[in-house]
């Protein structure tokens, strides 16, 4: 009988919630925001946001955390993001949830579950309403998340057709990664109206707001995505660059929604690189203090929301051999990500038959990048290490891949490389793949009251569409 009184009490709790949520947006009579700020932090769970401000506090000397600008913010909620056919969700799924207010099937770019019916973005209300749009991230702009919000596709991996979708939207600003599998972008991007620039001189030229703009990052990675920060060099433009840039040209009376994903937080995770995660969250949270001094100068009319559409890898601040201790500092010993490692041991491969290869040689090159070997910075190899290390080293040269293991991603001597790192820090992962845990939604500015309790990731964008009057 307590049972069944529990269960009843728990079904009342959430219909009650739901209602209020409801009211709340029936009720809400604040003035309409004229400037939307979305950030996405692609699988960015609560672990990856505390693991950075864990680790600025730690190279400081200091135990605690080191806010970032958006864990400021006054608005604060908690989101669930599964798929109508999956509890743990993908990008596509999420990101048509957080697009459109509405649940789909994974691997589906803003239509509904059966893929027969295209639903309309918050980005496409916008510019219907006549604002400004534009669209940034360090992936690929075709990618998943980005995708959504200017595209209708019932496969995410249909880069081509999504492609072409986007000159089509007629948004004004895309900036950050280029089209992927697309053999002409510029091609397609200039015959449509699009100014397109790839070069850190064309960017810092960008001024005719009058323009539709596509600026792509000067230096790409293989799936045409910006660099991780963590191999950013002063030829690189950043994040917070192309944001800024971004509300310079789209700030006009009318208003500007603009959505700015941290994609490559994601891809960090996938291959269980903590150290390239911080620097891609901390690299996010630059580009939100760009949408912050907008905000000082438009208190009144603007909206700064900051979600992630599911966690990746399942992040736990803390490892089994190092019991209850941290050592988070350590990570600053890691100067390129494993994406980077992974080139430089294709590069050994090509000139190391599997009988010449031996992995002393690599081993200067590891502890110079990852200080692993250095007993001066804490990080001197147990036998333990140095088994693991062998047998990956010994899976990359034959290509005896173990896929349960190493991943599907990660090659396997890089991913071991930044495992033990990560472990001596005190830090463990448990998946190479997403995960369902509920994400956490921040947010600031005028309808930033409409985003607290438990939610749903649908309610984040009609919680947005009712704050700026959106259809």
């Amino acid at each position: 009988m307590k049972k069944i009184y529990l269960v009843l009490g728990l079904i009342l709790a959430c219909s009650l919630y739901a209602q209020n949520v409801e009211k709340l947006r029936t009720d809400y009579n604040g003035p309409k925001v004229k400037y939307i700020f979305f950030f996405i932090g692609d699988g960015m769970g609560l672990a990856h946001i505390n693991m950075a401000e864990a680790y600025e506090a730690a190279v400081k000397g200091k135990i605690g955390v080191e806010k970032l600008n958006f864990t400021k913010f006054p608005g604060l909620a908690i989101a669930t993001n599964y798929a109508t056919d999956r509890y743990i969700t993908d990008s596509a799924a999420a990101g048509t949830a957080l697009a459109t207010g509405s649940k789909t099937s994974v691997d589906t770019i803003s239509m509904d579950a059966g893929r027969t019916k295209k639903i309309k973005s918050i980005a496409e209300m916008a510019k219907e309403k006549g604002m400004k749009v534009g669209i940034i991230t360090t992936a690929n702009i075709n990618d998943a998340t980005p995708a959504v919000f200017y595209s209708h596709q019932p496969e995410r991996s249909m880069l081509k057709e999504i492609a072409n979708d986007l000159p089509k939207s007629g948004f004004n600003f895309f900036g950050g990664g280029n089209l992927k599998n697309v053999k002409n972008a510029k091609e397609l991007l200039t015959k449509n109206g699009y100014v397109y620039v790839d070069s850190k001189k064309g960017f810092n030229s960008l001024k005719d707001k009058n323009a539709k703009v596509f600026a792509t990052c000067p230096i790409r990675d293989a799936s045409e995505a910006c660099r991780f920060t963590i191999d950013q060099t002063s030829a690189d433009i950043t994040l917070s660059d192309i944001t800024k840039k971004g509300i310079e040209l789209l700030d006009n009376p009318k208003g500007f929604f603009v959505m700015i994903e941290g994609g490559k937080i994601d891809w960090a995770a996938h291959v269980n690189d903590a150290a390239s995660d911080i620097k891609d969250v901390e690299a996010f949270d630059k580009a939100i203090a760009e949408a912050l001094k907008f905000y000082e100068k438009h208190p009144e009319e603007t909206l700064i929301v900051v979600t992630a559409d599911h966690e990746t890898g399942g992040l736990s601040l803390g490892y089994a051999g190092m019991h209850y201790d941290t050592a988070f500092a350590k990570l600053k010993n890691q100067k390129i990500s494993v994406d980077v490692m992974e080139q430089k041991i294709a590069e050994y491969k090509k000139s190391h038959t599997a009988g010449k290869a031996k992995l002393k040689d690599l081993m200067p090159f590891i502890e110079q990048k990852f200080g692993l070997g250095s007993k001066s910075k804490g990080l001197a190899l147990t036998e333990d290490d140095k088994k693991a290390l062998e047998e990956a080293f010994t899976a990359t040269i034959t290509g005896t891949k173990n896929i349960s293991k190493y991943g599907k991603d990660a090659e396997p001597l890089s991913w071991t490389i930044s495992k033990i790192l990560d472990q001596k820090s005190g830090i463990s992962w448990t998946t190479f793949s997403h995960t369902g845990i509920p994400v956490i939604v921040f947010s600031k500015g005028h309808g930033s009251e409409l985003f607290k309790g438990y939610i749903d990731n649908t309610d984040i964008p009609k919680n947005i569409m009712i704050a700026a009057g959106l259809k």
